[in-house]
């Protein structure tokens, strides 16, 4: 069993909602990460999956310590990186990166490719010397498939996913260890995506970087993850590996998620039950008692709104899933890109 790299226990972060231009009075909060806790392996890729508002964002600002939680922790080798300010934090910077989602606004129009890559090490001049900072930066732009002899254009020269591969290449910079991918392919064409999670999967072989990989596509995320963490209005409600989540689903909002994955294989499309969900996903400014999807539930009893389901595994089941009724459910193999 590998070591945990990076480990997260009962995070939240919650926003103050205000009333008033002058005299600002609390009236509530957004409960947008309420307690979500897992591990992350060394050389390995857990994939985070859920509807949009669900927290995925949050929880990947949160992780880089772009923003504070408002409790819990995240710790990376023993180290408690939540409470690390200055300097402390800029040195644990050089093993945390993070590749954003839009690759239309993550980079600097004003600034050339070159000055992007070489960006990091302006901050961390310990890692290259001055001298050799625009070899290395064009050693990055050959690593992603780029041509190092475009150091010196400027991200409007370049297409979408070209730019990913330019921010792909300013996160191996400082030859990190963890890398936060928020999204990375969800603003690309198919094909491009699955050229940028192919580069991923060779720079994690050769660097033995461990990723936390946010998305919405459930295929996307079968594709590159060795563990699945499915999130609902703030919460994981269910994580295990790719086989367990993705053939042997337990809770019923996985269940849903999965039935509405198109199935390309016509021979197999009268197999599938789709479950259709009623109602509209509960304010994370209110979230029901209980079980937060309880709502939307058909499977829902008195006790999902009077006990909060914990995160852990049910009778008859080989994985973690919060939800008093879990039960496996066989799903048709779905398509990966």
């Amino acid at each position: 069993m590998t070591e945990n790299i990076l480990e997260v226990r009962d995070l939240v972060k919650h926003y103050p909602v205000t009333q008033g231009v002058v005299f600002k009075k609390t009236v509530g909060q957004v409960k947008a990460v309420d307690g979500v806790s897992f591990d992350l392996r060394a050389g390995e890729t857990l994939g985070v999956v859920g509807e949009s508002g669900c927290g995925k964002s949050t929880l990947a600002r949160v992780l880089m310590n772009l923003e504070k939680p408002t409790a819990g922790n995240v710790v990376y080798k023993g180290q408690d990186i939540s409470k690390l300010s200055g300097g402390a934090l800029r040195r644990l910077r050089r093993q945390i990166q993070l590749v954003m989602q839009d690759p239309y606004t993550s980079l600097n129009p004003r600034m050339t490719v070159g000055d992007l890559i070489g960006e990091p090490f302006e901050i961390h001049p310990e890692v290259a010397p001055k001298g050799s900072r625009r070899a290395k930066v064009r050693e990055l732009l050959d690593l992603v498939g780029l041509n190092p002899e475009h150091i010196n254009r400027y991200p409007h020269q370049f297409s979408g996913g070209q730019r990913q591969r330019i921010g792909i290449a300013r996160a191996l910079a400082l030859r990190p260890e963890i890398i936060v991918c928020d999204e990375p392919v969800s603003a690309l064409d198919v094909s491009i995506q699955a050229q940028v999670m192919n580069l991923l999967e060779q720079l994690q072989t050769e660097f033995g970087l461990s990723y936390v990989f946010i998305a919405h596509d459930l295929s996307v995320v079968r594709h590159l993850s060795d563990r699945v963490a499915v999130m609902y209005l703030g919460k994981i409600v269910e994580i295990g590996t790719e086989d367990e989540i993705y053939e042997r689903p337990t809770h019923p909002y996985t269940q849903a998620l999965l039935s509405a994955v198109p199935v390309p294989d016509p021979t197999q499309r009268h197999h599938k039950t789709i479950i259709r969900l009623t109602g509209d996903v509960p304010s994370p400014v209110s979230p029901p008692s209980g079980c937060r999807f309880r709502t939307r539930c058909w499977k829902a009893q008195d006790v999902c709104a009077e006990k909060v389901p914990l995160l852990e595994i049910r009778q008859g089941s080989d994985h973690p899933s919060a939800c008093h009724f879990a039960e496996k459910r066989e799903i048709v193999a779905t398509h990966e890109v």
